[in-house]
């Protein structure tokens, strides 16, 4: 592995200041927030600081209990961009960003068994650099993507975020005055701890660093992509343009020989109280590959624990046309759904696992996106249940093409239109407690932080049965074009992975750039439920899902009338799915 830059505290430069005459003592007032740290070198003030204490939210108290050395609770962002970036104005940028958004200046303050909570303290200026600059070279990039599954960010320091900067092999500092090479491109990949921070706030001070970093005048979030709506309201309709075509990247997969509906759709879909949701088949039976460009997997010890990663692009799949202005029938998120839904009951069949009902976990995150949103863990978990019926494996009439559609509505389509009611109804309910009424329960008790950590952690091994089958987090389209100028670039390519932890141990995550018309993947599963060959074997089940859930007309389509938007979907907007 190769070794890091040693992180760096910063430390603000006391510059010298002319005597002043003598003035009569006023009253000590505070800073406003947003004055203190503004740049790295800021003179520090000469009056006794109080750092402010916060006690832990519900959602970072639970993951603190929660944490586990084999499976570190990080979030990996991956922002891949054209051109090059100067170090010292990158590093400049970011901490600004920081200060812009001093929530996440943080650290956990020293906690014994009987405190009655963990707490953050807010620092006016980070403990260590965040900002590192490994050694260029071949295996740079796999060797950040590994760090970022295995080395968690300490919460102890501030801020718990670590953005690496990986440069080519030949890669060479560049200014201002010399543009990039469009081939010598430069990665952003971020690590957070999740305890912390989810992924929707650590892309927010991305996007401002950026802005900063290009120079930009208007005020932080002003570059969001015209015909936005608020998370609150409803999804933007617009289509975009027809996809090109990528040699690369052809627009219909190959299939395995699986098909693509389930034999019926029972009435009712959503499982008892009691019923216990589908357990992803465990699968060790092929040793595990040498890891490409991309993708990545990795262990903490010889044992199998850790966790794994693969990225891949996809085609964004088609949908019906309908009218502009007017909603979808359904959704990209939905149609990622029930591809998560048939991909894990293929492989529990191929694994002669009994039917079980399909249980996702999709985030919501309600937040706004622009310079003043929320930072920390700001999204709230929503199950989306699925009939215990599974497809049959019966082969394709003619393997590597999707079945034509009828006008009589198939069991899939059906689906997907029940899928849609149901996700509508979820991102319209008013939030209430995050996790669920049991965690707000828990964090409620009048116990020291030493029996409620001891009574969560005996709960979650309770509940392991009941445990969701995996998670699914759409990060959808990413409202900032994350632009770093002329010699950086807009993102090409944007990746998100979440934190994965048994008996679940998997968990999808899609995103695409601000322009893009690609979905960009991550499958990240735990070492103690797949190989990495499995794992392989598992996405392409999903990519063969996803591809069944494209509508195709029955015949070529004529003319479009007036008024009606084009059949490719669009990725979805951040706020039809959810976030790491």
């Amino acid at each position: 592995m190769t070794a890091l830059e040693p992180a760096r505290p910063v430390r603000p430069v006391q510059p010298a200041q002319p005597a002043q005459p003598a003035q009569p003592a006023q009253p000590a007032q505070d800073d406003p927030p947003r004055s203190r740290g503004v740049h790295p070198h800021t003179t520090a003030p000469t009056r006794p600081h109080h750092p402010a204490r916060i006690p832990f939210p519900l959602v970072d108290e639970i993951s603190r209990h929660c944490l586990e050395d084999d499976e570190p609770e990080t979030v990996h962002i991956e922002v891949h961009l054209p051109g090059r970036l100067d170090h010292e104005r990158l590093r400049t940028a970011f901490h600004q960003a920081l200060a812009r958004h001093p929530r996440v200046l943080m650290r956990q303050m020293p906690t014994r068994w009987w405190h009655r909570h963990y707490t953050w303290q807010l620092t006016s200026a980070p403990d260590v650099d965040p900002v590192v600059f490994p050694p260029p070279g071949p295996d740079a990039l796999a060797h950040a993507r590994a760090r970022a599954l295995t080395d968690c960010p300490p919460l102890d320091a501030s801020p718990p975020v670590r953005l690496e900067v990986i440069e080519p092999a030949d890669a060479a500092p560049v200014d201002d005055r010399r543009p990039a090479a469009p081939s010598a491109g430069t990665v952003l990949l971020l690590t957070l701890h999740h305890t912390a921070l989810d992924g929707p706030a650590c892309l927010r001070i991305l996007a401002t660093a950026a802005e900063l970093y290009a120079g930009s005048t208007g005020p932080a979030g002003s570059t969001e992509p015209t015909g936005r709506t608020s998370p609150s309201g409803p999804a933007d309709p617009t289509d975009p343009p027809e996809p090109p075509t990528h040699p690369t990247h052809p627009t219909h997969p190959p299939h395995p020989p699986y098909p693509p509906h389930p034999a019926q759709l029972p009435g009712r879909s959503r499982p008892g109280l009691l019923t216990r949701p589908a357990r992803l088949a465990p699968d060790h039976s092929t040793p595990p590959t040498n890891p490409t460009t991309s993708s990545t997997s990795t262990s903490t010890s010889g044992n199998g624990n850790g966790n794994g990663m693969l990225l891949t692009e996809l085609s964004v799949p088609t949908r019906p046309p309908h009218p502009t202005g007017e909603r979808p029938p359904y959704t990209v998120n939905d149609q990622l759904l029930v591809a998560t839904y048939l991909m894990a009951a293929r492989w529990n069949q191929l694994h002669d696992r009994p039917a079980a009902p399909v249980v996702i976990t999709m985030p919501i995150d309600d937040r706004s996106r622009g310079p003043h949103m929320p930072i920390g863990n700001g999204t709230r978990l929503a199950a989306v249940p699925f009939p215990s019926t599974t497809p049959p494996l019966t082969p394709h009439t003619s393997p590597g093409v999707a079945p034509r559609t009828t006008s009589t509505p198939t069991p899939l389509t059906r689906l997907l239109h029940h899928t849609s009611a149901h996700t509508r109804a979820l991102k319209s309910t008013t939030p209430r407690s995050p996790l669920g009424l049991p965690a707000a329960v828990l964090t409620s008790l009048p116990l020291p932080v030493g029996p409620r950590r001891a009574l969560t952690r005996a709960l979650r091994a309770l509940a392991a049965p009941w445990t969701p089958t995996t998670l699914l987090s759409n990060i959808g389209r990413v409202p900032y074009p994350l632009d770093f100028g002329q010699t950086g670039g807009r993102a090409t390519a944007v990746w998100f992975s979440a934190p994965v932890r048994m008996p679940r141990g998997l968990s999808i995550t899609t995103a695409a750039t601000c322009d893009g018309d690609r979905i960009h993947l991550a499958l990240r599963w735990s070492r103690a439920l797949l190989d990495e060959a499995a794992a392989t074997r598992l996405l392409d089940l999903f990519r063969s899902s996803l591809a069944a859930t494209a509508w195709l007309p029955t015949a070529a389509p004529a003319a479009r009338p007036p008024g009606t938007a084009s059949a490719p979907g669009p990725v979805p907007p951040a706020e039809e799915g959810g976030t790491p």
